[in-house]
């Protein structure tokens, strides 16, 4: 794994604890040589973890729509800085630079970006692993609806391993390392 893509959000959200998990994820993929890619913006919890790995000279590959452009609020100072039309363009960008991904709390743009992460997975485009930091319990009404999409028969049980419910930092590179692809796309009535 040479590249991590990090959905997060453009806020600092309300606990402390999630802008720490930013900064504990910045620390540790320094330490373990991963690129950041990113959504390229400076502001909330996007511009903490570029800002620290860039602290700490590592490489920081921003992904930024036009409209993004338009608005003037990309991070300076980026290792690269990459220029594509609209958001489905990023993701696809984000996804086909990424070796891997981490989910950290955000908004509507974050879970937008999971979702599609998730279902690219579930239909077999990458074979990458995902891991949610799921700080402080921010994530656990997803993990129930997608449990509720597997008990409701929408979401095969194997695809449940395809995504990584990590409490810190530590668990999620652990989840990493043990990480084997698993992907069922066939529904079983």
């Amino acid at each position: 794994m040479k590249r991590l893509a990090v959905y997060c959000g453009s806020n600092n959200g309300t606990d402390p604890a999630y802008r720490e998990a930013a900064l504990a994820l910045a620390q540790a993929m320094t330490q373990h040589h991963l690129d950041l890619v990113y959504g390229g913006s400076d502001i909330g919890l996007m511009g903490a973890i570029s800002q620290a790995i860039l602290q700490q000279q590592g490489h920081v590959i921003g992904v930024m729509p036009q409209i993004f452009f338009d608005r003037g609020i990309e991070a300076p100072n980026l290792t690269e800085l990459i220029k594509v039309r609209d958001m489905s363009e990023r993701k696809a960008k984000m996804i086909n630079l990424a070796d891997g991904f981490v989910v950290l709390p955000g908004g509507f743009g974050t879970f937008e970006e999971f979702y599609q992460t998730i279902s690219w997975s579930q239909l077999g485009l990458h074979q990458k692993p995902i891991a949610v930091l799921n700080i402080n319990g921010f994530f656990d009404s997803m993990f129930g609806m997608i449990d509720q999409m597997i008990k409701g028969g929408f979401v095969p049980a194997e695809n449940r391993s395809l995504v990584i419910n990590a409490k810190s930092v530590d668990a999620a590179f652990q989840g990493f390392a043990n990480f084997k692809y698993i992907q069922a796309n066939k529904y079983q009535n």
